[in-house]
């Protein structure tokens, strides 16, 4: 499945939580990540955002897509390089 994750969290906490889902994601825009996740490997990148966030503070938006062809991307201005994920 194609995920793509956005997150607002507190400065704190932002270097903890980009620096996790670099494992298990692209890194296409601050805050924004996506890539292609097995059904396990979204869980386990979803119980690793809880530990890093404060639920009273910070908000992780997770969108799931069946396939990444259905998804139409446009880039308006400057296209940041993807990064690859190290998936473990």
């Amino acid at each position: 499945m194609y995920v793509v994750v956005v997150y607002d969290v507190e400065e704190s906490r932002v270097a903890k939580v980009c620096k996790y889902l670099r494992r298990f994601l692209h890194w296409v825009q601050n805050s924004a990540f996506e890539g292609e996740l097995t059904e396990a490997q979204l869980e386990r990148v979803k119980i690793g955002l809880q530990k890093l966030i404060d639920k009273d503070h910070d908000s992780v938006y997770v969108y799931v897509v069946p396939r990444k062809e259905l998804i139409s991307r446009d880039v308006l201005g400057q296209t940041k390089s993807l990064s690859g994920p190290v998936i473990e």
